[in-house]
């Protein structure tokens, strides 16, 4: 049987981030679960890396159960969640990347008659991928990489003096960008158990009132390119495990093609494959 390359799993929200991922891979293959979830497998140029591309939609919960539906069924090595973001910080512009280095669960807290106390909850980025990333950002002077924490949260931030805005500064002063999908990822990967996980966002609007406005004249796209172009090279310095785990883990789950092990191959339900 041919040899199983490594797994890496990079997740969109939208179609726009997906068309900026789609753009680096070749030898595209077009997989589907048994449950109708989608993906494209293909090749990176310069890395060791089968890389699966999916596209879930927006949303913390949506990026919690699709991404562990797509690590059961996939069994990959590392995560990516590759995408645009809001900066909340004046000196992070319009087409900069912020390196997600935790990822803040921003609605967790409890309401009291003193007013909201937060209960943040956050999850830490891979040292790995985070090693690679910086090693990776000094070869791209052209652009402006930033290494700092992200919001994550099912809100759309189009106003910067917002209540919610105001939360983000008093308990999450050292946020550099706001987003809707990055920590239910996070979070998926985290209960999954040995799996590094990075959030790579490029920096479309200022989260305020201009938002519209940017986002019409290309900001999103253009953040959505710079943010695909970390990524590839990131993982261009990222290499696969190479402990017999990590073998196993690269390997197709029961919800895939087949799984070998000592003694015989077992063939689970067929996926449907399309070439493309």
């Amino acid at each position: 049987m041919p040899e199983t390359k490594p797994t890496v799993v990079v997740l969109t929200a939208l179609a726009l981030e997906y068309a900026a991922v789609r753009a680096h891979l070749t030898d595209r293959d077009e997989r589907v679960h048994r449950d109708g979830t989608r993906v494209e497998v293909g090749r990176l140029d310069g890395t060791p890396w089968q890389v699966a591309l999916a596209e879930l939609g927006e949303g913390v919960v949506n990026a919690a159960s699709m991404t562990t539906q797509l690590v059961t069924w996939l069994r990959p090595q590392a995560i990516l969640f590759v995408g645009i973001a809001g900066s909340l910080k004046d000196d992070i512009g319009i087409g900069d990347v912020v390196v997600g280095t935790k990822v803040y669960g921003i609605h967790g807290g409890k309401w009291t008659p003193q007013g909201f106390l937060a209960r943040p909850e956050a999850w830490h980025a891979s040292n790995a991928l985070i090693q690679a990333a910086r090693s990776a950002a000094r070869d791209m002077p052209d652009v402006r990489t930033h290494f700092k924490p992200i919001a994550s949260g099912d809100v759309v931030l189009a106003d910067a003096e917002a209540e919610i805005a105001r939360h983000l500064r008093e308990h999450y002063n050292d946020t550099a960008a706001i987003e809707m999908e990055g920590s239910g990822a996070a979070h998926a990967a985290h209960v999954n158990g040995r799996l590094d996980a990075l959030v790579i966002r490029g920096i479309s609007d200022h989260a305020d009132a201009a938002k519209t406005r940017t986002d019409t004249a290309g900001s999103q796209q253009r953040a959505a390119r710079q943010a695909a172009e970390v990524a590839r090279a990131v993982l261009r310095k990222h290499h696969p495990r190479t402990t017999p785990d990590a073998e196993r883990q690269s390997r197709p789950g029961p919800s895939g093609d087949h799984i070998t092990f000592q003694g015989g191959t077992y063939y689970g339900p067929v996926i449907g494959k399309i070439t493309g």
